[in-house]
């Protein structure tokens, strides 16, 4: 064929044009996946080959890889590919993140109507801890936060909720890339305290901070955690230093778990309607 790389055995009347500012390689995956999907059947090589004209060569390599990565499936009996576990759970942190914001509203009143502080839901955005949804606290003075705010996972409570229940691999990236921001005098600002930290965390459940990102602001957080043990999120009481008391501490604690089983009951409820 006129034009055509000899390297290339495309499959096909005529090559697919690429479109300009696309990635091919990009392209190639999401084309398959969306083929994949549409049919929910095992296709082999050359019909992929030859439903998205992609050169046989080519094909065969990112099969592999996607095989590799656990986003396809293969059948060495019907030699067909099918999407794989990994596109699952993709789609199911997806779903239950969707779940997760739907049901943080009442929990979230309840929770700052039983300790009268601000509390919010709390979500890992790259290296950061985002608020979703919060409710202020009615006393005069009190903690504000707001959707969208961002902080450090190392800095807030909801933060460090978050990342001391991240597969241990994660943990181990993030602490090799991390940057540490001084915030106030108290903020962590070295990995082996923040790894000590981590550790305890995840053994009791609860994360604190003490005027590390707010001055005057100490913050308690307890995970929300998947079945399979990884972090949806958090949710965390924010209170000023002149109210917290070890009373004040351990009531929001109760509050705070008692709101996470609220969550995560309700989440397991949705998952078992038809």
């Amino acid at each position: 064929m006129s034009g055509q790389d000899p390297s290339e055995d495309y499959v096909g009347p005529v090559a697919p044009q690429p479109e300009s500012g696309v990635v091919k390689s990009a392209t190639r995956v999401l084309d398959l996946f969306e083929f994949l999907s549409r049919w929910d059947s095992e296709k082999m090589h050359a019909e992929i080959a030859e439903d998205l004209r992609i050169p046989k060569s080519s094909l065969t390599q990112l099969l592999k890889t996607l095989v590799r990565r656990g986003y396809l499936s293969y059948n060495s009996a019907s030699k067909g590919y099918q999407l794989g576990p990994s596109v699952a759970k993709l789609a199911k942190r997806i779903n239950e993140g969707n779940e997760l914001m739907a049901l943080a509203g009442p929990v979230l009143e309840w929770l700052t109507k039983e300790t009268g502080e601000t509390s919010a839901l709390n979500v890992m955005k790259g290296d950061k801890s985002e608020v979703a949804a919060t409710v202020i606290g009615a006393h005069r003075l009190t903690c504000t936060m707001r959707p969208r705010d961002e902080a450090p996972l190392y800095a807030t409570s909801g933060g460090k909720a978050i990342l001391a229940n991240l597969p241990d691999e994660m943990i181990d990236e993030y602490c090799g890339r991390v940057t540490f921001e001084k915030f106030t005098a108290a903020t962590v600002t070295s990995v082996p305290r923040l790894q000590e930290e981590l550790r305890e965390v995840r053994r009791t459940g609860i994360a604190f901070v003490y005027e590390e990102f707010t001055p005057g602001i100490n913050g308690i957080a307890v995970p929300i955690l998947t079945q399979a043990g990884f972090p949806l999120g958090s949710i965390n009481s924010a209170i000023p230093v002149s109210r917290y008391t070890d009373e004040k501490r351990d009531q929001c604690v109760a509050s705070l778990q008692k709101a996470v089983d609220d969550v995560r009951r309700q989440m397991r409820l949705l998952k078992s309607l038809p």
